[in-house]
C-alpha cells in the first residue's frame, strides 16, 4: 500500500486553522496510509490531551523541538522516518518553511506536495522568502493554493514550471456539524441572549480580524436596531484591548475560548455572521480564506466578510452574504443593519450558503482532490 509521511508544525493538540486542515486531511486517508512527524506541543495544550497522540488511527512521530526547522538533523529523521514506515510520498503540513526539506527527500520518495496558507503570501512579498518559496516550488511536484487571491500572489514567487503544477486544495466543513439547529438556543440562553437579533463573531482575537472594527460600528448598528447583541467567540491577544474597547457596552459579549466540540452551537446562535478582517502589515498580514465565513454558511447564517487577502473567495456576494472594507466602521454598520431589519433577505442568503457549501465545500471533496495530488498529476484547477 502507498504510505504518506506528513511533516507539519500544525497539528492538534495545539488548536488553530491550519492544525485542523492537517488534521482532517490525515483522517480522511485510507487506514495503514498515513504516518505524521510532527513538533511537540506547547506544554499547556499537552496537558489538556495528553493522549491525543494515541487515540489516532496513524502513527504519530513527535520531535523534542517545539518547532521543526528544515535543518540537516530534521532532514535525516524525515528520511529515517520515510524509510522505516516505507512511505513514498510526502505532505508538508505548510509549505513555509518546511517545504524546503524537498530537495533532501527527493530519491527517496515518489511525490511531495507542499500545502500553501496564508502566510506564505507574506512570504512571496519579501525578496529572501520568496527566494525560499522558489527553491520549495522546485523541488516539491505540487504547491498548493487556497483560491484565486492566493494563488495569483504565490505564483509571481514561483518560477513558471512550478506555477503550472500549482493545484488548488482548500479545507472543508463538516456540514453534518456546522448545520442549523446546532445547539445555538443554549448559547443564548447562557448568555442571556433570548430573543434578541445577534451578531456572531467566531475567531481567534488578533488585529487582523477586525472584532475592534466591529466594535466600532456597535454604536450605529444600535441606533436602527436597539435590542441587538454582539456575541464576540474567542480568545487571543487583542482580548484586553477590545474588552477595553467595548467597556459600558452591555449588549457587547465576550464568551472567552470555547471547546471546539462547542463552535457549531455558538454560530447557531446568530442570526448574521461577521468578520471584517482587513489587511495589516503592507500585505503581510492577510487573510488566506476564511474558513470561519463557510462554517458559518453552513450553519444558515449570512455573512459579512472583509475584503482582505482570500476571504472574498468564501462568499457569494449579495448571494451568500456582504464583502465589506474590514477598516471602517461605516460599511460594517450598514451591511449589519441591512440584514438584521431584513430578517427574510437574511434567511434566505443563509440557506443559499448553506447549499453552496455543502455543494463546493465539503471534505470528501477535499479528500478526493489530495488523493489526485499524491497519486498521478491532475489538471489544473481554474
Amino acid at each position: 500500500m502507498s504510505r504518506t509521511l506528513i511533516i507539519t508544525n500544525d497539528f492538534p493538540p495545539r488548536s488553530g486553522g491550519i492544525e485542523s486542515f492537517v488534521h482532517e486531511l490525515a483522517r480522511r486517508r485510507p487506514e495503514g496510509s498515513v504516518v505524521v512527524y510532527c513538533s511537540s506541543p506547547a506544554g499547556s495544550d499537552d496537558a489538556a490531551d495528553p493522549h491525543f497522540d494515541l487515540r489516532q488511527p496513524f502513527p504519530v512521530v513527535r520531535d523534542a523541538a517545539r518547532v521543526l526547522l528544515p535543518s540537516p538533523r530534521v532532514a535525516a529523521r524525515a528520511r529515517s522516518i520515510a524509510a522505516l514506515e516505507d512511505c513514498d510520498s510526502v505532505l508538508y503540513g505548510a509549505a513555509a518553511p518546511l517545504g524546503l526539506l524537498a530537495g533532501g527527500l527527493r530519491g527517496r520518495v515518489r511525490r511531495q506536495v507542499a500545502l500553501t496558507h496564508g502566510h506564505e503570501t507574506g512570504w512571496s512579498a519579501l525578496p529572501g522568502a520568496s527566494t525560499a518559496l522558489r527553491r520549495i516550488g522546485d523541488t516539491t511536484d505540487t504547491v498548493t493554493y487556497l483560491g484565486r487571491y492566493t494563488r495569483r500572489l504565490l505564483s509571481r514567487a514561483l518560477s513558471p514550471a512550478a506555477a503550472v503544477r500549482m493545484r488548488r486544495l482548500a479545507p472543508g466543513v463538516d456540514v453534518e456539524r456546522f448545520r442549523p439547529g446546532a445547539g445555538g438556543g443554549e448559547i443564548r440562553a447562557r448568555h442571556g441572549l433570548g430573543g434578541r437579533p445577534v451578531v456572531v463573531c467566531v475567531s481567534r482575537l488578533v488585529p487582523r480580524k477586525g472584532q475592534d472594527t466591529l466594535i466600532r460600528a456597535w454604536p450605529r448598528v444600535l441606533a436602527d436596531v436597539p435590542d441587538a447583541a454582539l456575541l464576540v467567540v474567542g480568545d487571543g491577544p487583542y482580548g484586553p484591548r477590545l474588552r477595553s474597547a467595548a467597556a459600558g457596552m452591555e449588549s457587547v459579549v465576550f464568551t472567552g475560548p470555547v471547546p471546539r466540540a462547542e463552535l457549531p452551537a455558538h454560530h447557531d446562535a446568530g442570526d448574521v455572521f461577521a468578520m471584517p478582517c482587513r489587511t495589516r502589515r503592507g500585505g503581510l498580514d492577510v487573510e488566506g480564506l476564511g474558513m470561519v465565513y463557510l462554517e458559518a454558511s453552513a450553519t444558515g447564517l449570512p455573512v459579512v466578510a472583509g475584503d482582505s487577502g482570500g476571504a472574498p473567495d468564501a462568499v457569494l456576494e449579495g448571494e451568500t452574504g456582504r464583502v465589506v472594507d474590514g477598516s471602517r466602521p461605516g460599511p460594517v454598520a450598514r451591511a449589519l443593519i441591512g440584514l438584521l431589519r431584513d430578517p427574510d433577505r437574511a434567511a434566505q442568503m443563509g440557506a443559499r450558503g448553506r447549499e453552496w457549501v455543502a455543494r463546493t465545500w465539503s471534505w470528501e471533496h477535499t479528500a478526493e482532490r489530495l488523493d489526485g495530488l499524491l497519486g498521478a498529476p491532475g489538471r489544473a484547477d481554474a
